[in-house]
């Protein structure tokens, strides 16, 4: 009997956590630019169950180094980032039909307010159960000579 009501504690807190990823989201330009903001935010805050929320299973990214990381991959480095923020500019997105995309500048900022890096980013998202999913990432990062 403590077996059966643990593992339906188990059940009902995974839906728990699948209720708190966003419904309905518009499938607007608006939408994807503030997606792109959240997901900013909350790497800032080392949350990776928010940014999974955000990213479909098949995700993968290009990163700065050329690096290619899965999904997995990339929720599993959130909470050992180094301390800091992302200040996001110079975003476009565009969106058509159930796909879309947002272009993108991220200068890393360090907690005494010092941009450690420059990055520029595109993310490809598709609409999906209700939610916009980023599917692809790329990053560039810029040398000196670009800032």
């Amino acid at each position: 009997m403590k077996t059966l009501i643990v593992l339906l504690l188990f059940l009902f807190s995974l839906s728990a956590l699948a209720a708190a990823c966003p419904k309905n989201q518009p499938k607007t330009e608006a939408a994807l630019l503030e997606l792109e903001q959240n997901w900013a935010k909350a790497l800032s805050r080392l949350d990776a169950d928010t940014v999974a929320c955000m990213v479909a299973d098949e995700f993968e990214e290009t990163d700065v180094d050329g690096s290619l990381h899965t999904r997995s991959q990339m929720l599993s480095h959130i909470p050992h980032r180094k301390p800091g923020s992302n200040r996001l500019t110079e975003m476009r997105a565009h969106v058509e039909g159930s796909m879309g995309f947002v272009r993108g500048l991220n200068e890393v900022v360090d907690p005494s307010g010092k941009v450690v890096a420059r990055v520029r980013f595109t993310d490809v998202f598709t609409y999906r159960d209700g939610r916009w999913q980023a599917l692809a990432g790329h990053e560039t990062l810029l040398s000196e000579a670009s800032r």
